[in-house]
């Protein structure tokens, strides 16, 4: 058992964000090095799937309000409650910031996944879940709260692997099942594109490996 990470890996990725992996490998260095790198591997292999579920959601969720209300910043007219509408006036602010013209893409693109998946919960079940965003989901016949606890747990997920957090200790086999399910209710097209490309399942399997110093990750 090695007790010591190399100097370079600590001057270079700090200690406080290492030391969650050192204890996840129970204080052996060698271990947490290969869980650290293993780590990012398993993130860069569910990268291609969160891409493809967010993008599809917001396009989904913003066409359903932009049909529902008429008008492409549906935003301007929607019910929004104040946490949404302080996201939107931020997302506003950020484009024009940018952009000497921010159009109604431009703002979809820069409302954050956690804002399109808070669209669904249940303050807005009367508003937007029942008049239209059920629509956008044409393949679920469930219930809207159990669509959401899915998404909600992939915002979690996505947010940890977008700030390059440690996921190796999460169930991601199941992580990476909801977001195939998720996507399947907004399109199974696109699941059979994406799940052709996908190293997921290979990574996953390749951990023991990783971690055993057999297999040096690769991303």
């Amino acid at each position: 058992m090695s007790s010591r990470l190399p100097e370079w890996m600590v001057r270079d990725l700090s200690l406080p964000r290492l030391r969650r992996y050192i204890r996840a490998a129970h204080g052996d260095a060698r271990a947490a090095e290969r869980l650290y790198w293993w780590n990012i591997e398993v993130s860069a292999a569910l990268l291609g799937s969160l891409h493809c579920l967010e993008l599809t959601l917001r396009n989904a969720l913003h066409n359903a309000l932009a049909g529902h209300h008429g008008r492409r910043d549906w935003w301007a007219a929607a019910p929004l409650n104040e946490r949404s509408r302080r996201l939107v006036d931020d997302a506003r602010r950020s484009c024009e910031r940018r952009l000497s013209h921010a159009t109604p893409d431009d703002m979809v693109a820069e409302l954050s996944f956690g804002f399109w998946v808070s669209l669904i919960s249940h303050g807005y079940d009367r508003h937007f879940w029942v008049p239209a965003l059920h629509s956008a989901f044409p393949h679920y016949r469930g219930r809207r709260n159990h669509l959401y606890r899915d998404l909600t747990s992939l915002v979690l997920l996505r947010n940890r692997v977008m700030h390059h957090e440690p996921i190796h200790h999460r169930h991601l086999a199941a992580d990476h099942d909801t977001v195939y399910r998720v996507l399947g209710h907004l399109s199974p097209e696109l699941v059979k594109e994406v799940q052709a490309m996908d190293r997921f399942q290979a990574v996953l399997a390749g951990r023991a490996d990783v971690l055993s110093g057999v297999r040096t990750p690769r991303f």
